[in-house]
């Protein structure tokens, strides 16, 4: 979880990918399937590999990631194609709907351990050695000649006793980084150990794509396609998701935002937290006439990878997730009711909401989904510097501090409880809530066995809530914290503040 806020060389090459890529939608004029052979050795130059060993390796890396950027699919080592293959797919809307959504770039996997309890150099060779005591197999022994500790890998069944017993802390536990953070286990070993995707278990929540320390992990982007739409004269609305404020720079205001994107040539720019307060109202209903008359408990339907993991995991159970539309699709349907013909993009924190867009129900509501991370390369492509322009007195929008919350852990719930308490105040409403694809997952077994009857469940795919989405830049608690600052500034408290709020029965079925 401590990569977001950290400047590492993965979060530097991606952001030069996602530059180039928006250079190349911008310039027209430039032959796209040339351009792409070029890029690898622009971003790569020299002779000499500076991150592996081996340049030809780190270019042919970046290539395919260059190609995912584009929307186009993944290839493997084996397969005896140009760069540009098939590149003009790329001005094809369905080309980037075609799943899977997030890739292993396999020759860029250092094939990890899955779990492994290894000894290191701070093994002391100590006379106690109450490692080989307490192992309940005999796995451990000690080395004749140095008296250091040794771990029989074919004995061994990971208990970590070894790791407890050991005064120096000599004794470690390595997992594969994507696979601890999968809380679908969804990740396990191909042929050639490297890591490999069950897409059948998989909700395409991101966080492996954070947690892989060598950038063997990508997903898909609209940027090409988003760039062309609004260069060919389309109206694209930008839908910009609560989890904004700290992204761009730390001096960066909604009203810069506002500036920044009508540079770039958007119709203009309006706030998901309106879609939030509409979806909290929506909830709200749905939760007072069916809880627990129809159905034992309601679980939040804003995060796809949670009603996603819901419905594969707990299919009895689908039934008591909300029907309400989310924040983004609501959003949506709001541009679209007020602007017939525009199109929208999302612009957040999350790459679930591309799988959620990909949706045939979502389709022709959302146009384009882009992360934070994505739009600092457009905005380094048109060398649009969003913390030093002038102010757009228009500022964002008008939502509430409760919808403005939606994007950090249990403010979902929250302002579906402040909604209920304003229309029902002797209604006592309990919640639960977990963050974290794994803590849902016992969050909805206890559900299931009975613990939650009445209640409203919240749950959060990413630990910390949307704030700390696999597209989003700065650390998880300041994003949190700066959320929270935002979301104060607003004019009204709860959802039912928000005008827009008068239009629901409109867009909703």
């Amino acid at each position: 979880m401590a990569m977001r806020g950290v400047e590492t060389r993965i979060q530097e090459i991606r952001h030069r990918i996602f530059t180039e890529v928006a250079r190349m939608a911008y310039h027209t004029e430039w032959p796209t399937d040339r351009r792409i052979e070029a890029l690898p050795y622009d971003i790569m130059p020299g002779e000499v590999g500076n991150i592996r060993n081996d340049i030809f390796l780190e270019r042919a890396i970046v290539g395919e990631r260059l190609r995912l950027a584009m929307g186009l699919p993944c290839r493997s080592a084996a397969e005896h194609a140009p760069l540009s293959d098939n590149i003009e797919a790329a001005t094809r809307e369905e080309t980037y709907y075609t799943p899977p959504l997030i890739n292993v770039i396999k020759f860029a996997c250092h094939a990890c351990k899955e779990n492994e309890v290894m000894v290191t150099d701070g093994c002391q060779g100590c006379m106690a050695h109450p490692c080989v005591e307490v192992c309940p197999k005999g796995a451990v022994s000690l080395d004749r000649f140095n008296g250091r500790s040794v771990i029989d890998q074919e004995k061994c069944i990971k208990c970590g006793r070894c790791m407890d017993v050991c005064q120096y802390h000599a004794i470690i536990r390595q997992e594969r980084p994507c696979a601890a953070a999968c809380g679908m286990d969804a990740i396990h070993s191909d042929c050639n150990g490297r890591a490999d995707i069950d897409y059948e278990k998989c909700v395409s929540c991101g966080q492996c794509l954070v947690n892989c320390p060598f950038g063997a992990i990508a997903d898909k982007s609209q940027i090409f396609q988003m760039i062309r739409a609004i260069q060919a004269g389309e109206r694209v609305y930008a839908a910009v998701a609560p989890a904004f404020v700290g992204q761009f720079g730390p001096k960066m205001t909604p009203g810069k935002l506002r500036a920044a994107m009508k540079r770039l040539g958007f119709a203009d720019i309006i706030e998901v937290a309106i879609g939030a307060d509409l979806c909290a109202a929506q909830e709200a209903e749905d939760f007072v006439e069916e809880v627990p008359e129809k159905l034992p408990f309601m679980a939040t339907s804003c995060c796809p990878a949670w009603s996603m993991m819901a419905k594969k995991l707990f299919p009895e159970q689908a039934n008591c997730i909300s029907m309400a539309l989310t924040p983004m699709t609501l959003t949506a349907r709001l541009v679209k009711h007020h602007q017939p013909g525009a199109k929208v993009a999302f612009i957040g924190p999350c790459a679930a909401k591309k799988l959620e867009a990909m949706r045939s129900d979502v389709r022709s509501e959302v146009d384009f989904v882009l992360t934070f991370e994505e739009m600092t390369g457009i905005f380094a492509a048109r060398h649009i510097d969003v913390e030093n322009l002038k102010e757009d007195p228009h500022g964002i929008n008008d939502a509430s501090t409760d919808g403005r919350n939606f994007a950090v852990s249990g403010g979902v719930a929250k302002a579906v409880v402040n909604v209920i308490n304003e229309k029902h105040p002797d209604r006592e409403i309990k919640v639960a809530n977990a963050e974290g694809l794994r803590d849902c997952r016992k969050l909805l077994m206890a559900a299931k066995a009975g613990k939650y009857n009445g209640y409203l469940l919240e749950g959060m795919a990413c630990p910390g809530g949307c704030v700390a989405g696999a597209g989003t830049m700065q650390s998880i608690k300041k994003s949190a914290a700066v959320v929270g600052m935002y979301a104060k500034q607003a004019e009204h408290q709860t959802a039912t503040g928000t005008h827009h709020v008068a239009e629901l029965d409109k867009l909703v079925d």
